[in-house]
Parts: C-alpha cells; structure tokens; sequence
C-alpha cells in the first residue's frame, strides 16, 4: 500500500486530502506541521508528499530542503496559494537539484485524487520490482 504524507497548517485543508484519498488503498497521514512531517517521514518513508508552503515555525520551502535530506527522490507536490512570495526560494531549492511539482490552490477532490493516482503510477513505472 502506498503511503501518501498531506503537511498543511490548515486542518480544512488536511480534511480536504483526506476525503479526497480515503477509500483509495492509500496508508494515509496528514500532519500540522514541516517539523511533524519530517518526524513523521523519518520514521517511515512515504511513497508522496503533499506540502503547504506557508506555515508557522518551518516554511515549506525549509521542509521542502529537509524532507529530500531524508527521503531523496520521494515526489513532492507543493499545494499553495503563495507560489509567488516562494518563487526565488523555490529556484534556488531547484537548483540545487531538489525536484518538486506545483499546484495551486484550492484543488477540487478530483484534482488531488488525479495528482496522487498519477504520481504513485509514475512512481511505480519508474522503478520497477527487482528481478533476480
């Protein structure tokens, strides 16, 4: 089972991912905060990160930076309204080879299914079971 990580400060939002990927065989968590989500990913790793951009204490931008220090590779989708105020961090963070997508929100629950189905099926086509 695929296990989806949703880091956002607002607890609407949180709810909103949740509804969208219950029921979908996802292992699901959504957590308040960049420091709750690197803790949560450093205990188990997740196969997709959805990440607020603004929040309090940790920018998504600084999580953004610590979750690839922990879990490279994993795909990140940074759900915001705020792109605009990030955009120079968020050069910089691609520069330094730090992968990411973007999209905007609100996303409807059809949006958030679509983005999750299709990068956990890029995922797998990307690496494929081991063959001995």
């Amino acid at each position: 089972m695929k296990r989806i990580l949703i880091i956002d400060d607002d607890a609407g939002v949180r709810e909103s991912f949740l509804a969208a990927l219950t029921g979908r065989n996802y292992d699901l968590e959504a957590v308040e905060s960049g420091l709750a989500g690197l803790e949560s990913a450093s205990k188990r790793r997740p196969d997709l990160v959805f990440l607020d951009l603004k929040m309090p204490v940790m920018s998504g931008v600084e999580a953004l930076q610590r979750l690839h220090d922990i879990c490279p590779g994993v795909p990140v989708y940074i759900v915001t309204a705020f792109y605009g105020e990030f955009l120079k961090s968020l050069k910089d963070v691609r520069n330094r080879g730090i992968n990411f997508d973007l999209a905007r929100k609100p996303l409807t629950l059809s949006e958030i299914r679509a983005i999750a189905d299709g990068a956990l099926e890029r995922r797998v086509d990307t690496n494929p079971p081991h063959r001995q």
